[in-house]
C-alpha cells in the first residue's frame, strides 16, 4: 500500500435522519400529502363541475393544488414546508414571556381582571449538574458532554484517512445509545488578551522585548477590529434514558445513579476511543457544563477568552464564576 492508493468508498448523504423514498423518489409524507390533496381537489371538482365551468372549477382548484405540491415538495433552510408550518403554528401558540416557575404560573383571583396574557412556566431541561459533569434530566434520566479536538484529513495519505475514517466508523457502530455531535463557532473578543499584553509590557527589562509585546498587542487590536473572529467548538452529548415507567421513591433514585454511572462510563470511553487515533478529547466536569450551557443561552454575547496569566501554563483552569462573568 503506497500513498497513491485510492481505497473504496462509498457515498453516504449528509443527513442521515433522510427518511426513506416509498415511490418515485416521494417520501410517506410526501405521498401522504399528495394524495389526500388530490382527494380533496377531485371531490371539490366533482361536486362544482355539474354546476359551474370546468375554467371558474379549475381556477377554484388550483390554489388548493399549489399549496399541497409547495407543501409536499417544497423545502426552505433544509425543512420540509409541512413542518415548517407546524413549527410556525407551534411558535405563534407558545407564550412570549416566560417566568421561572417550575410548579407553574398560578391564575389571578376572579376580582382581578387580566387584560394581557399570563407568562408560561419556564422549564429547563436540566435539572441539576454533579460535580463530574453527569447532568440530570428529569426522569431518571442523565446526560455528560465530551469536548472533542479536530484533525486535518486533508493533509494525511489516503492510507491514514482510511484508517481513520475505520477508526471513526467503528466507534460510531459501537454506540448503545443516541449520540450528538454539536459543532458551534462563538465570537471571540481579544481586547482583554490585549490589554493584558499591554499592561506586562511596561514590565519587560529590556526595551527590544517590550517594543516586541507592543507591537503583537497593537497586531492583536487590530486583528479584532479587521475581521469577525470566531473560536470552533466541538462537543459531544452522550445520553441514557431509562425505560419508560414510574418506579417508586428509592428505586426512582437507584435508576437515577445507574443512568449517571452509564453515561460517565460512555464519556470516559468516548475520550480514550478519540484519543487513540489522534483526536484530543477530555469530559466536561461542572464549570465546564455550566459555561457551555450559559453560552448556549446567550450565543449571540460576545466573550472574551480566557487566558491564563504570563507566568502560568496556558493549560490553567478557571471557575464557572469567571465563565459567567
Amino acid at each position: 500500500m503506497n500513498d497513491d492508493y485510492e481505497p473504496l468508498s462509498a457515498r453516504i448523504p449528509a443527513d442521515i435522519e433522510q427518511p426513506d423514498k416509498i415511490m418515485y423518489g416521494l417520501t410517506g409524507r410526501q405521498l401522504l400529502i399528495l394524495g389526500t390533496t388530490a382527494l380533496v381537489t377531485v371531490s371539490i371538482f366533482m361536486a362544482a363541475a355539474p354546476t359551474l365551468p370546468v375554467p371558474i372549477v379549475a381556477g377554484l382548484c388550483f390554489p388548493l393544488v399549489a399549496a399541497g405540491c409547495s407543501m409536499a415538495l417544497g423545502r426552505r433552510d433544509g425543512m420540509g414546508l409541512d413542518r415548517f408550518a407546524l413549527a410556525a403554528l407551534d411558535h405563534v401558540r407558545r407564550r412570549r414571556t416566560l417566568a421561572a416557575a417550575p410548579e407553574g404560573v398560578s391564575a389571578p383571583p376572579a376580582w382581578c381582571r387580566v387584560r394581557a396574557t399570563l407568562p408560561g412556566p419556564l422549564r429547563f431541561p436540566i435539572r441539576a449538574i454533579r460535580q463530574d459533569g453527569v447532568m440530570d434530566l428529569g426522569g431518571g434520566a442523565a446526560a455528560a458532554m465530551v469536548r472533542a479536538g479536530t484533525i486535518s484529513l486533508g493533509l494525511r495519505t489516503a492510507a491514514e484517512q482510511a484508517a481513520l475514517v475505520g477508526f471513526f466508523g467503528r466507534w460510531l457502530n459501537s454506540l448503545e445509545s443516541p449520540v450528538q455531535i454539536v459543532v458551534q463557532a462563538r465570537p471571540v473578543d481579544l481586547s482583554e488578551l490585549t490589554n493584558r499584553v499591554t499592561e506586562a509590557a511596561a514590565d519587560l527589562p529590556h526595551p527590544a522585548l517590550r517594543r516586541a509585546a507592543e507591537g503583537h498587542a497593537a497586531y492583536l487590536d487590530e486583528l479584532g477590529a479587521s475581521r469577525n473572529l470566531l473560536m470552533r467548538e466541538v462537543l459531544i452529548v452522550l445520553r441514557d434514558q431509562p425505560v419508560p415507567g414510574s418506579p417508586g421513591g428509592r428505586r426512582r433514585g437507584r435508576v437515577r445513579e445507574a443512568s449517571a454511572a452509564i453515561v460517565a462510563r460512555r464519556a470516559i470511553d468516548t475520550v480514550r476511543t478519540l484519543t487513540g487515533f489522534g483526536i484530543s478529547a477530555e469530559a466536561l466536569d461542572a464549570d465546564e457544563c455550566v459555561r457551555v450551557l450559559s453560552e448556549a443561552f446567550s450565543p449571540g454575547e460576545a466573550r472574551p477568552i480566557p487566558s491564563a496569566d504570563l507566568d502560568q501554563p496556558i493549560t490553567s483552569r478557571y471557575s464557572a464564576e469567571e465563565a459567567l462573568a
